[in-house]
């Protein structure tokens, strides 16, 4: 599983970072994808993280 982040779309509120900081993390004012596979102990809380997106700038494959 892969996970995606739409620089344009980020507001930068951390909500993905606090949910799956496996995945997950702030860079300047924006969040960022950390690798490029997510770890299968982090599917559920990355999927969790995109669903609360305030933004849906999280798309998840």
């Amino acid at each position: 599983m892969k996970a995606k982040i739409d620089a344009n779309a980020c507001i930068g509120c951390g909500l993905c970072v606090t949910t799956c900081p496996q995945v997950y993390k702030m860079e300047d004012d924006k969040a960022v994808v950390i690798g490029s596979i997510v770890p299968k102990d982090a599917e559920e809380s990355c999927k969790q993280a995109a669903d609360e997106c305030p933004v849906t700038a999280i798309a998840i494959s």
